[in-house]
């Protein structure tokens, strides 16, 4: 009989990207309804036991000061709530972008911490980009090269509003797989953007992040936002799932709650997000 009692549970929210603007029906986004969108997952969460929350980053569109209306929502979550920053997190001016990051209270953009047998990683996929840092800072320079090879490829996820990881995170990232493989733990990692499946969204870097997971028997499942439109993929058994955009359509709210079984993961989407069972423990060759 499946197991009934998750080993973690935990709410997601994704690309709420509010701003005191109004609607793009272009883009199909509607910048001021996030608030009630975020007001109403918060209520849903706390009437659910859960050991956190977590937003995937693009809390704001644009403009520093948007993060005055949005950030306040979640002080009503009875949970701890995390967050990582995305691409839109950093369209500020200049003077603000070396405080993005201290303003949803991090340190630096990228993260681990554990609940009971699961260590949650947080990635700052942001890291080497050509919007996150000052136009004379070297990771900006790096990020104009990384882009330009990799338009030189007709990659379609060349897109400047994507991002790389820096040399640093990545091997900081292979040091918490290979201590979370001898201390027997699963990893659970969240970011801003995708890596799998293929898509015009994912990061500039996502086959050497990919492969630097595939190495540790310890990662577990891949949750993240980015692409508003959703999407899902297994890889060697593990689960990539990204969450669809809160911003987007008129009307309705995206959302979703995971439970985290020995054997499963259930995602029970609210609003357009998707519900689904993935089977775990089967790591393809």
């Amino acid at each position: 009989m499946p197991d009934q009692t998750p080993l973690l549970r935990f709410g997601i929210i994704a690309d709420p990207q509010y701003a005191d603007l109004g609607p793009d029906p272009a883009l199909n986004r509607y910048f001021r309804k996030s608030l009630d969108r975020v007001a109403e997952a918060i209520e849903v969460f706390n009437g659910e036991e859960l050991d956190f929350v977590v937003t995937l980053g693009d809390i704001i569109d644009r403009g520093f000061e948007n993060f005055d209306d949005i950030l306040p929502l979640y002080e009503k979550s009875r949970h701890p709530t995390y967050f990582l920053l995305g691409n839109h997190d950093y369209a500020v001016s200049a003077q603000h972008l070396p405080a993005v990051a201290g303003r949803v209270g991090l340190e630096r953009g990228y993260y681990d911490l554990v609940i009971g047998q699961y260590r949650l990683v947080f990635l700052d996929g942001s890291d080497v980009s050509v919007f996150s840092a000052p136009v004379n800072d070297p990771r900006t320079a790096l990020a104009k090269e990384r882009l330009s090879a990799l338009k030189q490829t007709g990659a379609r996820n060349a897109q400047t509003w994507n991002g790389s990881l820096g040399d640093e995170q990545l091997t900081w990232l292979a040091s918490v797989l290979a201590k979370a493989d001898v201390d027997g733990e699963q990893v659970i990692v969240f970011n801003h953007y995708p890596v799998f499946p293929p898509n015009r969204h994912n990061m500039w870097d996502s086959q050497r992040i990919l492969d630097t997971l595939a190495k540790f028997e310890s990662f577990t499942v891949y949750f993240c936002g980015h692409n508003h439109d959703g999407d899902f993929g297994l890889l060697h058994g593990r689960p990539f799932v990204t969450v669809k955009g809160m911003v987007d359509t008129p009307e309705h709210n995206a959302f979703t709650i995971v439970s985290v079984f020995t054997d499963r993961i259930e995602i029970e989407g609210y609003g357009r997000e998707e519900s689904r069972v993935v089977p775990l423990g089967t790591v393809l060759a």
